[in-house]
């Protein structure tokens, strides 16, 4: 069974926050090592943002449930997108049995997009008596 999440954002609304809020706003949102994959590229940096909202739906969290930071998009070597789970992120997933987050994302000068997935690493025991 698994678990899946999708986001879309506007790139303009990534650029205006970074316009009104500069570094608080990257800061806030993104890691260190996120920010070097992106270095200042809009559509990246949404992309990402989208990635984290959609994490943030496989788990159920919303943006309050954990912070921003605790959901890491980086990529490996061949560039594909992978998810790294930090503090009170990784906590919830390990509590749901969630594995192997695998990630999409995609982005146009306008719009960027995720799509999450995890596995559940053992069966949901689900009643379904009356």
């Amino acid at each position: 069974m698994n678990s899946i999440g999708i986001d879309i954002i506007e790139t303009k609304r990534i650029q205006s926050a970074i316009k009104q809020w500069d570094k608080r706003f990257l800061n806030r949102i993104y890691t260190e090592a996120e920010l070097g994959i992106c270095q200042d590229r809009i559509q990246s940096l949404a992309a990402r943002f989208a990635g984290k909202e959609a994490v943030m739906k496989v788990l159920g969290t919303g943006a309050r449930g954990v912070s921003w930071q605790e959901i890491e998009i980086l990529a490996d070597s061949h560039g594909k997108p992978l998810v790294r789970l930090h503090g009170k992120a990784k906590e919830k997933a390990e509590k749901l049995n969630l594995s192997d987050f695998c990630i999409s994302l995609s982005d146009t000068q306008q719009y960027a997009a995720a799509v999450a997935m995890a596995s559940y690493t053992e069966p949901l025991l689900i009643d379904a008596s009356p």
